[in-house]
């Protein structure tokens, strides 16, 4: 195995070998909890900008499948990984997880202790990083590393965004696991059909897939969308997609949000929650080392159950009057330009606001991703919700 470094910003060092295509990377370091969905985490566009750290200790057994992509290329800068099946055991795969991350020019390492750098980068926080396969000067890279530039403020939503507004058809795949057979996801054609628009933050397909599946005419937008641009579309609902880095990087999505609200039925999803939160005039922060990975519990504090939740975020929309976010679980109300809000959802794990729904207007917005893709699918209902939304203002 030809050998590859990581080095950290503040100048830790691993050694292993050299993973998928040849060459340097530079990225901000993250660690998610998920045991798969690799190729979905790979093809995330939330992911833009980061190098991902699988706390999994083996990654590739399944595979690589075209039909599992979240989008149409891999976005990550880099993967790290304990060790890389060399061999594939699903009937699905057409190639291996190694062939797929030299296919995309990922530059990757292995056979590093990977427990030591979760453990490092909780007690210390994500930062930036450099893999490389070609220099091994650890001086320049520690250098490196120190002067990339964090995803504070930087907008990474217009790298990821659609150049220009398309339509989406597409539904699920449900697979028969006796046949082995795929099948499209049956749709109820005595439900009417809603427009809905969806700005593209860096969407994942299937939240598209999900909104599809209800029923939904869906139009994919870029993020630059002006508000009067969407108003003309004339939309039953709108949504804004999760996407990458810092949502005060993108300024002008809050103010359009600003301009959409109370007008029409809002649903926020990741990056789009945080972007609705500026927009209501809460603030967000940067967690230490965020929310990455698929067994978060999140508590719907109006029912008092439980969750198990798929997330990605560095990220968070803050507490409003500035909570302390170890308080109890307990709901909270606040006043907005739209009326009172509350919040519906906190991380069981450190208390983050991971929900928020208007109760005067018809607003909706998630933390985490109820299209999952991967993970469990407990917050699916989130989807009905908004059509319920979208059913209460005709």
């Amino acid at each position: 195995m030809k050998p590859a470094v990581l080095a950290l910003a503040d100048g830790t060092m691993f050694r292993g070998g050299a993973l998928g295509f040849e060459g340097e990377t530079v990225g901000e370091v993250v660690f998610n909890t998920a045991m798969t969905g690799y190729q979905e985490i790979l093809t995330d566009p939330s992911y833009k900008g980061q190098i991902v750290l699988m706390t999994s200790t083996q990654i590739g057994n399944y595979g690589v499948t075209p039909e599992d992509n979240e989008s149409h290329r891999v976005w990550v800068e880099g993967f790290i990984v304990r060790e890389a099946s060399k061999y594939r055991s699903n009937w699905r795969s057409r190639q291996t997880f190694e062939e797929y991350l030299i296919d995309h020019r990922i530059v990757a390492i292995q056979g590093i202790d990977t427990r030591a750098l979760t453990c490092h980068l909780r007690d210390h926080g994500s930062q930036m990083g450099v893999i490389s396969h070609v220099n091994f000067d650890d001086h320049a890279l520690r250098e490196k590393a120190k002067a990339a530039p964090s995803l504070i403020g930087r907008d990474l939503v217009k790298e990821v965004t659609c150049p220009r507004a398309y339509e989406w058809t597409e539904r699920s795949i449900v697979m028969d696991s006796t046949s082995g057979e795929s099948s499209i996801c049956d749709l109820d054609t005595a439900q009417p059909s809603w427009n809905v628009v969806v700005m593209d933050f860096g969407v994942k397909q299937n939240i598209l897939r999900s909104l599809v599946d209800l029923g939904c005419q869906v139009r994919v937008v870029p993020a630059s969308t002006t508000a009067e641009e969407i108003r003309r579309l004339n939309p039953d609902g709108i949504v804004l997609s999760n996407g990458p880095g810092d949502p005060e990087g993108v300024p002008y999505a809050v103010e359009t949000v600003k301009q959409l609200l109370g007008w029409k039925p809002l649903l926020g999803i990741c990056l789009g929650h945080q972007v609705l939160g500026l927009s209501l005039g809460l603030h967000t922060h940067k967690l230490t080392f965020g929310h990455h990975g698929a067994n978060h519990p999140v508590m719907d504090l109006r029912t008092r159950k439980i969750e198990i939740t798929s997330q990605n975020h560095n990220f968070a929309v803050g507490l409003p009057h500035k909570e302390d976010v170890c308080a109890p679980l307990t709901s909270l109300q606040f006043d907005s330009s739209v009326g009172r809000m509350e919040i519906t959802h906190r991380s069981v794990n450190d208390g983050c606001c991971e929900g928020m729904a208007g109760l005067e207007s018809p607003i909706l917005s998630i933390q985490y991703h109820p299209e999952a893709s991967p993970g469990p699918h407990d917050s699916s209902y989130v989807f009905r919700q908004f059509l319920e939304m979208m059913k209460g203002q005709k």
